[in-house]
């Protein structure tokens, strides 16, 4: 055996499971934080498919838009009991404006109660102008 050999032993006693890392890292997390964090990414996705993005104003997709402001939506649902007013409230205001956001850039609208997310927080119609 040459001394290259012997010195290319990994020391697994120095270098802690990655994974068990991961897993107490998250365990410390507190759930509202994690719930939290999943709603803003469908919000931000949901938002670059409504052309909201400041950097991709043209990209639309409203298939894909549907798709993320329902789990979006399924997940207030679900959450918000969790989740406190606190916490709940700036996320269904972002929801809601998404929702008014899709029927704006839809050319066929969706019926009252059909819309994206609506099967969760009932029909959203915009403020009526003053």
């Amino acid at each position: 055996m040459t001394d290259v050999d012997a010195t290319s032993q990994p020391d697994d006693a120095a270098q802690p499971d990655p994974l068990s890392t991961a897993s107490r890292d998250i365990a410390e997390v507190p759930a509202v934080e994690i719930i939290s964090t999943a709603a803003l990414h469908l919000m931000s996705a949901a938002a670059v498919n409504l052309g909201l993005a400041a950097d991709l104003p043209e990209h639309k997709d409203l298939d894909e838009a549907r798709s993320l402001i329902d789990s979006l939506a399924g997940l207030m649902d679900a959450a918000a009991p969790s989740l406190g007013h606190h916490h709940a409230a700036p996320l269904k205001d972002g929801l809601r404006s998404l929702q008014l956001a899709f029927r704006e850039a839809s050319t066929i609208q969706d019926e009252p109660g059909q819309a994206p997310g609506e099967k969760y927080t009932g029909a959203v119609y915009p403020a009526a102008s003053k």
